[in-house]
């Protein structure tokens, strides 16, 4: 079986020698090699790679985004300078993580643990995996829209909506969709900043003006922007909590 591979690092000289190592890897094709995240996010659509090699720590996109965009099926090794992160590549169930400097038998003997991952369907789902990585607490909220990519910072988002395995956020006075269950989007917010008011709906706290009595046992948070969103008898219970 020939493993598709993309790589991913800023350093020209770090995609050089992966060039090379990958070169004397046997039944190995290097379909694509990328310098940035958003390239690596186009790469691996286009390409539909088996394997990416990817840096971690790179300038507007880190690693653990890109791999939190890309939701594909690809295994990822993980190859950085940085040791700090390795539990964290662990944590997403990465096949392996390659601290540099590494030899080309290193990589090769990452390269043979991916294949045998492949071939078995042994370990993580890549699926599964990028679930895992959305579930990170971050500072902000990448949003993939066909070839572009919205870097969002959590503080702009005033609430989120279920729609089916989406979730619409809104911000700055206009809508995006994320693909993105609303569970998996609940347990990288800050639960003090975020209540989950309703199964369908997630409010920052600081965008509530009010809640108000609709009908019996019924209730509505009413937004700064005039929004009104239901709550649900759990929802009201968990935002008494933090009110």
């Amino acid at each position: 079986m020939t493993l598709r591979v993309v790589t991913v690092d800023d350093e020209e000289l770090s995609r050089r020698v992966l060039r090379e190592y990958l070169a004397a890897c046997p039944e190995v094709t290097l379909v694509a090699e990328c310098a940035n995240g958003f390239d690596a996010v186009k790469a691996v659509s286009e390409q539909a790679p088996d394997l990416i090699i990817l840096d971690v720590q790179m300038p507007r996109l880190d690693g653990f985004e890109v791999l939190e965009l890309i939701g594909s099926s690809a295994h990822v090794i993980f190859a950085t300078a940085h040791d700090e992160y390795a539990l964290k590549a662990f944590e997403v169930h990465a096949v392996d993580y390659l601290l540099k400097p590494f030899s080309q038998e290193r990589l090769s003997e990452a390269v043979t643990r991916a294949r045998a991952r492949i071939a078995t369907g042994a370990g993580q789902t890549p699926g599964t995996l990028v679930s895992d990585v959305r579930r990170r607490q971050s500072d902000r909220l990448l949003i993939r829209d066909g070839g572009n990519v919205h870097v969002l910072p959590v503080d702009a988002l005033d609430f989120a909506q279920a729609q089916d395995d989406y979730v619409l956020l809104r911000a700055n006075g206009r809508n995006y969709l994320k693909e993105q269950t609303l569970a998996d989007l609940e347990a990288s917010l800050d639960s003090q900043r975020f209540v989950r008011i309703h199964r369908s709906y997630l409010v920052n706290l600081d965008r509530i003006t009010r809640v108000e009595l609709y009908a019996k046992d019924s209730r509505v948070v009413i937004l700064k922007d005039g929004a009104r969103l239901p709550v649900s008898r759990g929802g009201y219970s968990r935002l008494s909590e933090r009110l």
